[in-house]
């Protein structure tokens, strides 16, 4: 896994206000907004524990992010951009499979905690 600055820039206030402006400049310019999609729907479906996680997503929001990525296709298809009013608001923007991702790493260790535990026997 990467290691990440993110929680030592979350944990300096006057830090995160530095960064702000430039990670949401950063998102906007990614385009992936301005298609209609979400952060998480860009994350790749060939990895075992996304296409877990993706299973175990609500009915709505796994249809919602179909609807998004078939939407955006087409759009890339058509090499077109949504109206300034369907873009992805930043506000709406928040991951709905990270956490399912966590939860299904800390289960895969836990599983091989379990799987490699070894029981002694006390005569």
């Amino acid at each position: 896994m990467p290691a990440s600055l993110a929680p030592f820039i979350y944990a300096r206030p006057w830090l995160y206000k530095l960064f702000k402006p430039a990670a949401s400049w950063y998102a906007n310019a990614a385009t992936y907004r301005q298609l209609g999609l979400y952060a998480d729907d860009l994350i790749s479906e060939e990895n075992e524990d996304v296409q877990q996680a993706l299973k175990r997503l609500p009915p709505r929001q796994s249809y919602d992010r179909v609807f998004r990525l078939r939407r955006a296709t087409q759009l890339s298809l058509q090499q077109k951009i949504l109206p300034r009013a369907d873009w992805t608001k930043p506000e709406e923007d928040k991951p709905y499979l990270g956490p399912l991702l966590s939860a299904l790493e800390a289960e895969s260790r836990e599983r091989e905690q379990l799987d490699t535990l070894t029981v002694l026997k006390n005569h």
